[in-house]
């Protein structure tokens, strides 16, 4: 399998001949799951399903970001408890990935579960000079800890922006560049020393507080996969700066590179006119249309019929046109026999390997599906060779297997 590599700007090349390692960021649970995330863990998911089809040991990594600022401010926006909230969510998530038929990852760890982690790469980072505290300022307490990004010489070879443009992100996405006392606008936050009305914990040398963002994948990532894993999943709005800065923490912490042998970024999901997302409130939820009654699989072909890389806008269409293949390949998938296909099977492989071109991959199989009903139909309207004993459950088992489809 190649995949598309963010920071190489072409194709990675496959992984090792026994063994592939992979770390998806997870969810921040204060509204779980609109089909941006989905979007985003079934295409991680078909690396999972195709890596393991190859007879690939798979080691997947995921998190849950469950204490950060967006988080708390739900929480206090709808007057719940913020540990509360983030439990009903991650729980929500996790139904709408099994419903979804995403395979689980291996280890699934909360941040708050993972602090130990956390604290100890902080210290060896302030140890090692790569790190460093500032003065308190508006009333906040003097020892938020910064990561010195400039410590670090392949800082910005992930997402290969201009400091103007990290600058600027950073700002539109919870970052402090303004902030009096760092070293540098872009450095990151690592340790967030308590404030009033906050979760915190021990911090050891650190003192009570709680993480900033990036470290935390970072520390769950070398604890669980080790350096120079096979690939960074994420949305592409994580490339910078989560994914940069979370490079660049290990690159400190372990004096090697790459922390990643590939960053892969799913594209962005829109809807009414603009990137879907929980600060917008343009979301379009997964157990909203579970609820409605859509089928499961249905939103999952949907999913699919868009390659993982591009932007594209969500419609009410794209729930009608997966809906109506679903039922076509079940139709097709009904009988005994069918037309042959191993030939079926060789694409599907070929397909996904291809950077997951499962868009393809569906064109594939509606053109066996296509020459099945035409079969079923009648004499005069089939054509080829002579059906094949078990072709239909071997084209159910591999939509299944490879796609994630479920047809029974």
């Amino acid at each position: 399998m190649r995949l598309w590599d963010t920071a190489r700007g072409s194709l990675a090349p496959p992984v090792g001949e026994h063994t592939a390692r992979m770390y998806v960021c997870g969810i921040t649970p204060y509204d779980a799951t609109h089909l941006g995330h989905a979007a985003t863990y079934v295409a991680f998911d078909l690396v999972n399903r195709a890596w393991r089809d190859a007879g690939l040991a798979v080691r997947y990594v995921q998190n849950v970001t469950d204490v950060d600022d967006p988080l708390l401010e739900r929480a206090r926006a709808n007057g719940v408890d913020w540990h509360q909230l983030a439990l009903e969510q991650t729980q929500l998530f996790a139904e709408d990935m099994a419903a979804l038929a995403v395979i689980p990852p291996d280890v699934y760890s909360g941040v708050v579960d993972s602090l130990a982690l956390v604290v100890d790469a902080v210290e060896r980072l302030i140890e090692g000079g790569f790190a460093y505290t500032v003065p308190g300022i508006d009333g906040a307490p003097d020892g938020d800890v910064y990561f010195a990004v400039r410590s670090d010489p392949r800082f910005g070879e992930v997402a290969h922006l201009s400091d103007a443009v990290m600058a600027q992100i950073l700002v539109e996405r919870g970052g402090d560049p303004a902030r009096p006392g760092k070293k540098d606008p872009l450095d990151p936050l690592l340790w967030r020393r308590e404030r009033p009305d906050e979760p915190e914990w021990d911090g050891g040398s650190l003192g009570r507080g709680r993480p900033g963002w990036h470290i935390e994948c970072t520390a769950i990532a070398l604890a669980h996969l080790g350096m120079s894993f096979d690939v960074q999943g994420g949305g592409s709005d994580l490339a910078f700066p989560h994914h940069e800065m979370g490079a660049s923490h290990a690159h400190a912490l372990t004096g090697h590179w790459p922390y990643a042998q590939a960053y892969v970024h799913a594209g962005m999901v829109g809807y009414d006119g603009h990137k879907m997302s929980k600060s917008r409130g343009n979301l379009v939820l997964v157990s909203r249309l579970r609820k409605d009654g859509a089928d499961p699989m249905a939103i999952r072909l949907a999913l699919l019929a868009h390659h993982y890389r591009s932007d594209w806008e969500w419609t009410d269409d794209d729930l009608g046109r997966a809906s109506e293949r679903l039922l076509r390949w079940r139709r097709a998938t009904a009988g005994a026999a069918g037309p042959d296909a191993a030939g079926l099977l060789d694409r599907l492989r070929e397909r996904l390997a291809d950077d997951l071109d499962a868009p393809a991959a569906l064109r594939a199989v509606d053109a066996w599906v296509d020459s099945a009903l035409a079969r079923s139909a009648g004499p005069a309207h089939s054509a080829g060779s002579d059906p094949v004993d078990g072709a239909p459950a071997l084209v159910a088992a591999a939509v299944d297997a490879l796609l994630g489809v479920r047809l029974g």
